[in-house]
């Protein structure tokens, strides 16, 4: 996949629920992240996405924090067998955004 993310890339065990808030379904779709930036969040999904659409998105972080936050998906790549999704964060608070930081942080010190 291209870089195109403005921020560097951080690697993050965690789990993902999303909602489709665009259209008529409300389920949760599971993902596995892929990686994880200030800017954005790369995740595998066994589900089709559809490019441009705006899904919610419920982020667990390393401390057991929840993120809630809206993300559109902006790409699609397939890589052994596999769907990876690009997705932009939409509306991430600034103390959220600070949380991913910090991770980065402590995560460049090791």
């Amino acid at each position: 996949m291209e870089e195109k993310r403005r921020n560097k890339r951080i690697i993050l065990d965690a789990n993902l629920a999303m909602n489709r808030i665009d259209g008529n379904k409300h389920d949760i779709v599971p993902i596995q992240v892929v990686d994880v930036s200030k800017s954005g969040v790369g995740f595998e999904c066994a589900r089709e996405l559809e490019m441009n659409s705006v899904y919610e998105l419920e982020l667990i972080l390393w401390t057991k924090e929840k993120i809630n936050t809206f993300i559109t998906v902006i790409r699609c790549d397939n890589r052994n067998n596999k769907k990876i999704y690009g997705a932009t964060f939409v509306g991430l608070t600034e103390a959220d955004s600070c949380k991913i930081d910090i991770y980065d942080m402590f995560n460049s010190e090791e």
